[in-house]
């Protein structure tokens, strides 16, 4: 036996064997949680559901487990209690970021704020987020603009009804929020209707952004395959990552040159336009606090381009689903919608704090259907103890959220969709109660919160306002209620409905 074939024969020998010596010197210090196989770990346990394979190992395990897959300890915290440790309590040194390949696609893992440790970078993107886009007074100013954009969502629908044309409610949601998205940011509409738009392209390379960063990538937790790439995942990101990135680089550079002419321009020039990209060229070109050059812009806008656009969009297509599904639900929200805002009337924002039974049946879709089922995951920076167990430096941390919400300790009936469980309690969405964590919690808590929040409201009352619907070609008690696991927490089957006019 030459010398290359002995080291191919000893090698994974040798690693399984430092896999269980190290596993077996640290395993009393670990929470509690199944024994993992040498070299793979626990990875075959996991399955095609990890939110569900978790949940049930917490129910042997307990509220906070740890597992291995290849080289990556990973910890599941699955309680109130434990999410609060994580997310609050030791939320100083558990709010770092486990680096991905995907993420490194356009070299996004060193600009992107989903990203970046938490510093003064990190802070400056944050702080720029809240100041310039999801305030309470931009959001205020800008209440037009969505106005308009669910004045085209109702033309749709109607349109729908007239032809009798069932409606995808994922597709249109997702149009909707990308037209406002786009236009909030750089005053461009890439949202259409039309089956022939680009719509679906932007769709298609979105998705395809969140796949990759949601598919458990083998090299991940084997770095040794890092240059291999055996899956082929961070070839795909670069793809979609590089076609998203140079589509606002084109956007930017245009911005630039208009904003020359228009200061060479001694008779005033256009007017400026009143969007996001203005405002970070605005802080670009006055403000030496932020120090942003054009690449931390580009990164940014697309941060918030995909974060602000699939998520409502899937959250929708849960929510409307289980309306269909649930008659007498969707019978009380219209008889709401009736009372507040009148027949035929247009919804505004300020009637949302009305609409206490609407909130009821969001809140009530975020527990049973929760948008991302384990949160994003977090990265312990240093060794900490929690509840009598030391979380390694560097491992992974995993909320799941989904669990808690099936919890019948937490809820009653809890695989029921009931909103009247909502309304009467004081349980928020803001990351301070940690039964329902829908944006997370902490320093990670999503900052496009207060936004999606008005959308996500704003689209199903458009939906359901004045408008019947009922299965294409189905009975309710065939409707498919299959998940696809991934970062976003997917309906397998596509909800297609027909609109009625009422």
């Amino acid at each position: 036996m030459d010398l290359i074939t002995l080291l191919v024969v000893l090698f994974p020998l040798s690693w399984a064997c430092f896999n269980l010596l190290r596993s077996n010197s640290s395993r009393r210090k670990l929470p509690p949680g199944p024994y993992p196989f040498p070299i793979i770990g626990n990875a075959l346990q996991l399955g095609q559901n990890p939110h569900r394979s978790l949940a049930k190992l917490s129910k042997t395990y307990g509220p906070l487990i740890s597992l291995k897959i290849g080289s990556q300890t990973v910890v599941v915290a699955s309680s109130p209690e434990m999410a609060k440790e994580v997310l609050l309590t030791h939320d100083h040194v558990l709010s770092g970021r486990t680096l991905i390949a995907a993420a490194e696609a356009q070299d996004h893992n060193i600009n992107s704020m989903a990203f970046l440790p938490v510093g003064d970078a990190w802070r400056k993107i944050r702080k720029i987020c809240k100041e310039q886009m999801f305030s309470t007074h931009q959001l205020d100013i800008s209440e037009g603009l969505r106005r308009a954009k669910l004045q085209k969502l109702r033309d749709y629908v109607n349109e729908c009804c007239v032809s009798g044309q069932a409606v995808r409610i994922e597709q249109a949601a997702f149009t909707t929020t990308l037209s406002l998205m786009s236009s909030t940011l750089f005053s461009v509409d890439f949202g259409s209707y039309d089956s022939n738009s680009s719509t679906q392209e932007y769709k298609e390379a979105i998705q395809g952004v969140m796949d990759t960063v949601s598919t458990p990538n083998l090299v991940d937790f084997f770095p040794m395959l890092r240059m291999i790439d055996p899956q082929g995942i961070k070839r795909r990101a670069e793809i979609c990552l590089e076609k998203l990135l140079g589509i606002f680089e084109n956007i930017i550079n245009q911005r630039l040159e208009s904003r020359r002419n228009n200061n060479n321009n001694t008779g005033g020039g256009l007017p400026k336009e009143k969007d996001m990209l203005e405002a970070l060229l605005d802080l670009r070109q006055g403000n030496d606090e932020y120090d942003l050059s054009c690449n931390d812009i580009k990164h940014l806008l697309f941060d918030l381009f995909v974060a602000g656009t699939d998520t409502t969009a899937v959250t929708t297509e849960w929510v409307m689903t289980e309306l269909l599904l649930n008659p007498e639900i969707m019978s009380n929200a219209k008889h709401e919608l009736k009372t507040v805002v009148g027949d035929n009337a247009e919804i505004r924002e300020s009637d949302l704090s009305k609409l206490s039974y609407l909130q009821a049946v969001i809140k009530e879709n975020f527990r049973y259907h929760p948008t991302g089922p384990v949160l994003v995951p977090h990265k312990s920076e240093t060794d900490v103890e929690i509840n009598g167990y030391i979380i390694p430096k560097d491992a992974q941390i995993l909320v799941n959220v989904w669990a808690m919400g099936r919890e019948s300790s937490l809820w009653s009936n809890p695989t029921s969709f009931e909103p009247e469980r909502f309304l009467d309690n004081k349980i928020n969405m803001k990351g301070q109660d940690y039964k329902l964590l829908p944006y997370g919690s902490g320093r990670r808590v999503c900052p496009g919160q207060p936004l999606a929040h008005r959308m996500l409201h704003l689209i199903v009352a458009t939906l359901i306002h004045n408008f019947d619907w009922k299965f294409e070609g189905i009975k309710g008690k065939d409707v498919n209620r299959e998940e696809k696991f991934g970062m976003i927490l997917r309906k397998g089957v596509p909800l297609r409905a027909i609109p009625i006019k009422i």
